[in-house]
């Protein structure tokens, strides 16, 4: 059965990555209001998916990392298994879908790994029979990692440290690594914060699982969020993401790409789509309900293609 981390394990990944990840800092987002952006583009990999991936291979011993190591993604979780590979000097292979932006394809082979690329049912069948049991190699889960959700976790120590009187979170969700990390060290810190999970409306599988009370399947669809446009939540993670996420909020694709286009040209913040998910919840929602608010940009990684379409779209 999986569990949350305790305090001390948090404490202990912040610890590890003392000069590994950056201590992102808290920005405003408009002088008029109280909502705070946490910028983890800034980190090495371009996204907060170091802290957990770095935590987690770590905390192997060498003889484990010698053997190899191995993740599925959609393309930033493989970014950071790439880097931390590297820093290890060990070999490292990433399963993505075939839906995943040639921006992060080609970062991802600039570590040096091993990249196999699968249609994304394919991929998905892969997930479902654990392909990854035939390979000697380490598996890093996304989110079926202590070590990794405690990693995830220094981003709310961060948050509280900066922000004491903070009483909303915005955090993206894909499979529910990231939330039930930052959600569970926030919780841990103070209950009374709230912690919103936020999904494109095209692939909300906390949405619909929340609503079914129970993990589900949901189809997928093609999404701006592609970094967290994971279609289903687990068994083994439902009972997490219920014990500390608070609310679940859908926002719309064209809301999303506004959101980045205001990022970049008034805040200088390139963000992909799913960085941009927390953002557009924040700004929509009423300062009397979030109070001090915090959103995570948690990716910078998108298709020159991509950016310059929604630059260039006189409609957003």
């Amino acid at each position: 059965m999986l569990t949350l981390p305790i305090l001390d394990e948090i404490q202990t990944a912040a610890n590890r990555l003392r000069n590994i990840t950056i201590h992102t800092p808290l920005i405003r987002y408009n002088p008029l209001d109280e909502i705070y952006l946490k910028p983890e583009i800034l980190q090495p990999v371009k996204s907060f998916k170091l802290r957990g991936v770095f935590n987690a291979v770590a905390n192997l011993s060498q003889d484990q990392r010698e053997k190899g190591l191995t993740t599925i993604s959609s393309g930033n979780t493989a970014l950071a298994l790439g880097w931390t590979a590297q820093y290890f000097g060990v070999h490292a292979k990433t399963y993505v879908p075939d839906t995943t932006p040639t921006s992060k394809i080609e970062a991802i082979n600039s570590y040096g790994m091993e990249v196999v690329i699968l249609p994304r049912d394919g991929l998905m069948n892969f997930f479902h029979d654990k392909g990854w049991e035939k390979d000697s190699a380490i598996f890093i889960h996304p989110w079926h990692n202590r070590d990794l959700q405690a990693g995830h976790g220094t981003i709310g120590l961060e948050i509280i440290a900066d922000l004491p009187e903070v009483k909303t979170v915005y955090i993206p969700v894909g499979g529910g690594g990231l939330i039930s990390g930052v959600g569970n060290a926030l919780k841990l810190l103070n209950p009374d914060i709230r912690v919103v999970g936020v999904e494109s409306e095209v692939c909300a599988s906390l949405y619909a699982s929340f609503k079914a009370g129970k993990g589900i399947e949901i189809p997928p669809g093609d999404s701006i969020c592609d970094g967290s446009a994971v279609p289903i939540i687990t068994d083994e993670m439902y009972p997490l993401l219920r014990q500390v996420v608070d609310d679940s909020v859908i926002v719309s694709e064209k809301s999303v790409k506004k959101t980045m286009k205001d990022l970049i040209l008034r805040h200088k913040l390139i963000v992909e789509g799913s960085g941009a998910l927390a953002t557009t919840a924040a700004i929509q929602e009423s300062n009397d309900i979030q109070g001090k608010s915090v959103c995570l940009i948690t990716g910078g990684t998108i298709d020159t293609e991509k950016l310059m379409a929604i630059l260039s779209d006189p409609s957003l």
